[in-house]
Order: structure tokens, then C-alpha cells, then sequence
């Protein structure tokens, strides 16, 4: 079914052809018609705010399809984005589990579907189903080392121009953004791009500058290809 945002909308887990490894795709069978029952599908457009930073969790969304900015915002102003939210993932999970405030804004990349599982219908949820129980902790427990990892890299890097190198050496490494040979798709801004990394624009457009001219990467509209994979790896610190 087509949704006003030109999205292939997927109404039912049961039914779903595109289940893959993420964290409540494969649950047992009685689980899963659990989940299906208590989740409502909807389909949003770009730029759409699932939930901000410091509201009271509502619930969880499960990306199906899309992409989503996940930032956090200090008293003056400054925003940096703490990560991209890939399809396939649950956001809102700790403020839900907790019931303390949404630690960061969820803003959508693109047009996107995601299912809504109210927090009280969630924890009931989790109380009754025990292999949806230990993914939670599981899923919890590796967004833990994976924030703590982010802030190691991002802390012991010691300039701009090494964060944003290992920030293109990880999306190739891990196939993410579109990763393909080498070849990087992203739609992120420059703007975006100095969040993720706690810098500035101008810096972002200079480093990429300077990258062009030693010819180690290549950027075409918004793709970007690592041309010399070991001299950038080289640039970033053990």
C-alpha cells in the first residue's frame, strides 16, 4: 500500500517480506502477534518530529523504512546530532523502559514509516514476553557501549579534520549510508555533518576542500568516494 510520501507501507508484522535481524522482527510467533496487535502504523514526512528532547515518553517508534536525526540541545542553542537512526531500529527505548524524559529530539531525514507502541501497552508487553524482554536488555546494553565508544573516538580524536576522516572510515567499515566500494551515500548538510562531529560548518566545507585536493576522496552531489582508503586510515589516531 502507497502512502502520501510515495512509501511501500507495511501494515502487519505477520505479513511483512522485508523481516531482517532487527530487534523485534523476529520474535517467536506468539510475541510477534502480540507486538502486532498493540503497534499502530503511520507514515510521516521529512522533516516530521517524532518526539523532542526532555518530553515525557509517550511510547516507542519502530523505524520500518526511513531515516532519522537523533539531537541534543544545550541552553544556548547549539545542537550536535548524536547519531543517524537507521530503519529497522527502536527509538524512544530507554525513556520508555525508564519513564524518564526523551534524551534527545528525533527529527525524520526523509519520508519514513514507523510503528507506534504506547509505553504502558509496551512495559505490558515486556512483562508477558520474555524473549522480547531479553532483546530489550540486549539492545539497551549495546546502546550503552556503543555511546560509550562514540564519545572515546569523538573525545581522543584531536582535531576536526580526524573526526570527520573516521567518521567516513566507520560508514564504509560498517556498509553504512549506502556504503558500497568505497562509495558513500550521504544526505547529510555540512551543517549536519559539523553536529555529528561538535564542530562548525566552515570547518566541515574546508576539510572537505582540503581532502579533494590531496585527491583522497571525491564528492558528486551526495556522494562521496574514499579514493585512498589507507592514507585516510592513516590520518585517524590508534
Amino acid at each position: 500500500m502507497k502512502s502520501p510520501y510515495g512509501l511501500d507501507i507495511i501494515e502487519s508484522c505477520l505479513s511483512c517480506t522485508m523481516r531482517q535481524d532487527y530487534l523485534f522482527c523476529n520474535l517467536q510467533p506468539a510475541s510477534l502477534k502480540t507486538l502486532d496487535a498493540i503497534k499502530t502504523t503511520a507514515s510521516y514526512p521529512k522533516g516530521a518530529l517524532l518526539f523532542v528532547e526532555g518530553q515525557l515518553p509517550r511510547g516507542i517508534f519502530i523505524v520500518c523504512g526511513g531515516r532519522a536525526k537523533l539531537t541534543t540541545t544545550s541552553k544556548e542553542g547549539k545542537s550536535i546530532i548524536i547519531r543517524i537512526a537507521e530503519a529497522g531500529e527502536v527509538l524512544g527505548l530507554s525513556a520508555s523502559v525508564s519513564g524518564k524524559p526523551y534524551e534527545v529530539t528525533a527529527e525524520l531525514l526523509e519520508p519514513t514509516q514507523a510503528n507506534f507502541i504506547r509505553r504502558q501497552d509496551f512495559l505490558d508487553f515486556l512483562q508477558k514476553h520474555g524473549d522480547a524482554a531479553l532483546r530489550v536488555a540486549q539492545e539497551l546494553s549495546r546502546n550503552y557501549h556503543s555511546a560509550y565508544e562514540e564519545i572515546r573516538s569523538l573525545g581522543l580524536s584531536r582535531s576536526a579534520t580526524e573526526k570527520l576522516v573516521k567518521l567516513l572510515l566507520e560508514w564504509d567499515d560498517h556498509g553504512g549510508k549506502g556504503s558500497a566500494n568505497g562509495k558513500i551515500n550521504v544526505s547529510l548538510t555540512h551543517e549536519e555533518l559539523a553536529q555529528l562531529i561538535g564542530s562548525s560548518r566552515e570547518t566541515v566545507t574546508r576539510i572537505f576542500a582540503d581532502l579533494k585536493k590531496r585527491k583522497l576522496i571525491t564528492v558528486k552531489g551526495s556522494s562521496i568516494s574514499l579514493k585512498d582508503h589507507d592514507a585516510l586510515a592513516r590520518m585517524v589516531s590508534s
